[in-house]
């Protein structure tokens, strides 16, 4: 007798999590496939068909559930199940702004007051992604691209700084994976050059110019591609009726 697919076959089963650790094994792995897309925007959540693939009860999968709701990742509707949540536009221009807002100042910071080692681990990642470029890995380029950005925050160690773009990471991640292209990602990577190229030589003014408009660049595709496919966005109809709702301080 042939056993049918998992429909969750995506997910990682866990080696042997002790008693405490499940839930947040639970919730790690769930996070990470509303992050990387393979639990879409909308999709309906089957916990009994997670439970089974992740061999756990359903209590972690209800405790997971309800901590990823909390992250604004889940919809939970009572008697009716749960979806992935619709990313929405609004919460998405918030995020970006305030990414904007410390992460050029993060980068006008550590220009010409930085590590020995800043510069070389920079162009280092910068490699990596060249190479991930190269092949088409956009789940490679993507941590990469993300290491690129917490080199420099690094570098700074004021880590209540980083706890705050922490805090917006989940949904911001799961927002710029859906424009992931092959251009997507070799303007990225032209981007993150020039900004590299300005804390290389010393200039505090054209670092931060360079990464606000990579910021502004990431924000503006990411709209176009909210009117293209409003279906999966909260507010994408409202977005595709008025484009003045996304008139946020932008470009």
């Amino acid at each position: 007798m042939k056993t049918e697919a998992s429909p969750y076959s995506f997910l990682s089963t866990p080696a042997t999590p002790t008693r405490g650790n499940v839930t947040v094994f639970v919730t790690d792995t769930l996070r990470q496939a509303i992050v990387q897309l393979d639990l879409k925007p909308g999709e309906i959540i089957d916990k009994g068909a997670i439970c089974e693939r992740l061999g756990v009860s359903r209590f972690p999968v209800s405790e997971a559930l309800a901590r990823l709701q909390a992250e604004g990742l889940v919809d939970i509707l009572p008697q009716r199940g749960s979806t992935v949540s619709l990313v929405r536009i609004a919460d998405v221009l918030e995020y970006m702004l305030i990414r904007k807002a410390l992460e050029a100042e993060a980068v006008r910071v550590v220009t010409g007051n930085h590590s020995p080692e800043l510069i070389d681990t920079l162009q280092r990642n910068m490699s990596y992604q060249r190479a991930a470029v190269e092949i088409d890995d956009q789940n490679g380029f993507h941590e990469r691209d993300l290491e690129f950005h917490d080199i420099i925050f690094g570098d700074m160690r004021f880590t209540k700084v980083k706890g705050v773009i922490e805090n917006t990471r989940a949904n911001l991640d799961r927002a710029r994976r859906l424009i992931l292209t092959p251009r997507r990602l070799s303007v990225t990577l032209a981007e993150h050059q020039k900004i590299l190229d300005g804390i290389t030589a010393g200039d505090a003014a054209i670092a931060s110019a360079a990464m606000r408009a990579h910021i502004d660049s990431v924000m503006a595709e990411l709209i176009a591609f909210a009117v293209e496919h409003a279906e999966l966005f909260a507010d994408g109809q409202l977005l595709r009726e008025d484009p003045a709702y996304s008139a946020f301080p932008f470009g």
